[in-house]
């Protein structure tokens, strides 16, 4: 019998042993994680769910979150050094960072002080606002260091939503794409999650990462319901990122 609605299942469930590119849970260091207890409690109501790996990438952002490999490693040496104190030994936490591309990025690019995810890759961001004036210059950069670019949550990006053929032109640069879950769960507005769908479509996401700032967005994720043909699609994606990263 034909039903009207679909069947839907936690997206939670699909997410035992995912390795999370995209979070912001080093503590202090930017919009994310306020303190190092807030840090723990991520990591362990992530646990809960199966998700025990970890890149953190806290911001790197001229005039905002003017972070080095300096300051993240400082974060991180405090991170790890409460996990051992607090006998947290199962779960897996490196460090990278979520890259502005703005009028610093390519300075610090040509001075080695960008931080790679797993040596490789690179996850980039622009603003919200507006597209990066250099962004294209830099994507080019970035290839010829040898570094594989990740757009970090294209569906976020307003700009382009009324432009989609932009995303096909990115795809066509070697530019890789990482969506956010909390896109996918409609945490921003249901014109970001059917534009995340649409990228899932159209076979343009590569990699899923969280993006999660703090408890209250974990809770999204934890308690969201997504229909059974949306999470096949999602699963291919969720395993082509622990591949890669794991």
């Amino acid at each position: 019998m034909f039903s009207f609605f679909q069947r839907k299942r936690y997206l939670v469930d699909q997410l035992s042993g995912f390795v999370d590119i995209h979070n912001h849970i080093l503590p202090g260091i930017d919009d994310g994680a306020k303190t190092v207890e807030e840090s723990i409690a991520l990591i362990r109501a992530f646990s809960e769910f199966g998700v025990k790996n970890f890149v953190c990438t806290p911001h790197i952002m001229h005039n905002y979150y003017e972070n080095t490999p300096e300051t993240i490693q400082a974060s991180f040496k405090l991170l790890k050094k409460v996990m051992a104190n607090q006998g947290i030994i199962d779960v897996s936490v490196d460090i990278a960072a979520e890259h502005m591309i703005d009028d610093n990025f390519e300075q610090i690019l040509a001075q080695a002080q960008v931080m790679p995810l797993r040596k490789y890759h690179l996850l980039v961001e622009m603003s919200f606002l507006q597209p990066s004036i250099n962004f294209g210059p830099a994507i080019e950069k970035i290839l010829f260091k040898n570094y594989f670019p990740i757009l970090a949550h294209p569906e976020r990006y307003l700009f382009f939503h009324n432009d989609f053929q932009t995303y096909q032109r990115l795809k066509n640069q070697n530019i890789l794409f990482q969506t956010n879950l909390l896109s996918l769960t409609g945490y921003y507005g249901n014109e970001i999650k059917n534009v995340a769908i649409k990228l899932l479509d159209k076979g343009f996401v590569d990699f899923l990462g969280s993006d999660v700032h703090n408890i209250s967005q974990l809770e999204v994720i934890k308690d969201a319901t997504l229909p059974v043909n949306l999470l096949e699609k999602i699963n291919t994606i969720i395993v082509n990122t622990i591949e890669h990263f794991h």
